[in-house]
């Protein structure tokens, strides 16, 4: 019986490219994104056979039922990786409003709470019981870019979601692992060509990395046996200016 993972943030990039690489390496996989049309181009691409799964994981009961969908067409889940996210313009932390602040965390921090919080739940009650939370980190749960407090404080936070949920999931044989990916391209990284600010004030282009570098790591964290875990794996592209930013 194939395993089952299921994908937030699948309509595009990184999403998009984990769950194609998932559903060929044979998971049954369940995509999960706000836009059903998106989702649907996903599954397509793919050549169908995905289960669609609109819905948006800032919202405490859609994401209650979307687990409970799971159960009930899938009976069981073996994997999520815990990928949806958002950000706002750089904006420098003076000039940060309240709307801006909280449409990241909402997103990026309390719907990686609630999808990691039901995907646990799940695998604990399941039979046999267990299961992998992969996380969403990020370049940015280690250092920021500028005018980025909320994007950098969201992901700061999902490493002590991830080694939390590492340790009160070793008695229910629950993993969980963090991927921090920099530059992977997707529409989030088109606008690096022209420039992004740097630290020390200036804008400059950086690289990127082919997204499915991304999603070959996942599908490897994915496919491990329960008895092991990647607990942390940076996948960046080589030259971007990580080591030594600022």
């Amino acid at each position: 019986m194939a395993k089952t993972a299921l994908v937030t943030g699948a309509s595009s990039g990184i999403g998009r490219a984990s769950a194609l690489a998932l559903h060929k390496a044979g998971f049954s996989v369940a995509i999960c994104g706000r836009r059903e049309d998106a989702l649907k181009e996903t599954d397509a691409e793919g050549g169908g056979g995905m289960t669609v799964l609109p819905c948006d994981v800032t919202d405490p009961q859609a994401v209650a039922a979307m687990f409970e969908k799971i159960e009930a067409d899938l009976g069981r889940l073996d994997v999520i990786f815990n990928n949806a996210g958002t950000n706002i313009p750089a904006t420098n932390f003076g000039d940060l409003d309240w709307s801006g602040w909280k449409k990241v965390i909402d997103v990026n921090l309390n719907g990686m709470f609630l999808c990691a919080h039901g995907a646990f739940n799940l695998m604990r009650r399941q039979s046999p019981q267990g299961g992998r939370i992969i996380n969403n980190g990020s370049i940015s749960a280690h250092v920021p870019r500028p005018g980025s407090a909320p994007y950098t404080s969201s992901k700061h936070a999902i490493t002590g979601l991830t080694r939390s949920i590492s340790l009160d999931g070793r008695a229910f044989d629950i993993a969980c692992g963090q991927i921090d990916i920099g530059n992977a391209a997707s529409h989030m990284t088109e606008a690096m060509s022209s420039g992004v600010p740097q630290a020390d004030g200036s804008m400059k282009p950086e690289p990127t990395m082919d997204v499915r570098h991304v999603a070959d790591a996942v599908v490897h964290m994915a496919g491990l046996p329960l008895e092991a875990n990647v607990q942390f794996i940076t996948v960046m592209a080589t030259k971007m200016p990580f080591v030594g930013r600022g």
